[in-house]
């Protein structure tokens, strides 16, 4: 990628962003929310990273290197999962290069993604394995529920040889939900990944008492509907209510709304700044809005 196009793309994420607080570093006073993952009890914390777009920066050395730097700066601030995709360009090599620099972080959650269709599933995902340069990953998961049966028998395969921990499927954007439940419902998966937000809540009606029901967690896709939600609303100030808790800006306001459903696991806002990984993790601590704060939140967002 140009470092003129990650440059637009660095502003669009950027626009409207309130002023930062510093984010104090993970510490038993002060400790990210975390949740379990329903069919083992694991626990993770509730904000991971994407790699969507962000990540995708060919092989410039300094644009490489900078993922390295977003990846050291969420590691550091009590972050596990990392979240990527064949269809995500050249984001795994970013992703391998920076767990290599890093040392491979024990703290790390692979979670990966199977794409192809009628193609080499397995191929596909021994490919990505050799990218991100690990032993195996933590989760896999049917992108976009392409070729899904034929994927999800390879992945429960997999699950018990021992060659992944955890299998699941992912939509996004609203789509396809009508099959995401069906899935849910009939399927053994251990998670499912799909778009939540503040405006987007049509999981809250079905989906996500679903996952409660059936031990399946949830990883939220799109919190920020891929920057176009925070820049319309960093247009508009923050309610003076939002320090009761503990938001500075509109990316921390959207994610505590996320992460304050009990049926979520973790969201994975995707970014190129070091500032901005912090900033989205410490959404994560302190106070987390309690259903009366949650509709106060979705009231204020309507009415602007």
């Amino acid at each position: 990628m140009p470092i003129a196009r990650r440059l637009v793309l660095q502003g669009m994420l950027a626009t409207g962003a309130a002023a930062l607080v510093p984010t104090p570093a993970p510490s038993e006073e002060n400790p990210p929310l975390t949740r379990r993952i329903p069919s083992s009890g694991e626990v993770i914390p509730v904000v991971g990273l994407g790699s969507w777009i962000t990540f995708n920066v060919g092989d410039d050395p300094v644009l490489v290197d900078e993922c390295a730097d977003v990846m050291a700066a969420f590691f550091e601030a009590g972050g596990r999962m990392i979240d990527c995709s064949p269809m995500y360009g050249s984001s795994q090599s970013a992703i391998g290069h920076g767990l290599a620099k890093l040392g491979h972080p024990k703290a790390l959650f692979s979670a990966e993604k199977v794409w192809t269709s009628g193609g080499d599933g397995a191929g596909q995902i021994e490919q990505s394995r050799q990218l991100w340069g690990v032993p195996r990953f933590d989760l896999i998961q049917v992108h976009n529920l392409l070729d899904w049966q034929e994927h999800l028998e390879m992945l429960v395969e997999m699950k018990a040889a021992g060659k992944v921990r955890y299998v699941g499927v992912t939509t996004s954007e609203g789509r396809r939900h009508d099959l995401i439940e069906e899935i849910m419902r009939t399927q053994p998966v251990d998670f499912v990944q799909l778009t939540y937000n503040v405006i987007d809540r049509e999981p809250e009606q079905r989906l996500l008492p679903l996952a409660g029901d059936r031990g399946i967690a949830v990883i939220i896709n799109r919190p920020f509907q891929q920057g176009a939600l925070t820049r319309r609303l960093g247009r508009e100030n923050l309610p003076p209510w939002a320090a009761e808790i503990g938001v500075a800006s509109w990316a921390q306001f959207i994610l505590k709304y996320v992460v304050s459903h009990p049926g979520v696991s973790v969201v994975i806002p995707a970014t190129t700044r070091v500032d901005h990984v912090r900033e989205n993790l410490d959404a994560a601590r302190g106070t987390i809005p309690d259903a009366a704060m949650r509709a106060r939140m979705v009231s204020y967002v309507q009415d602007l």
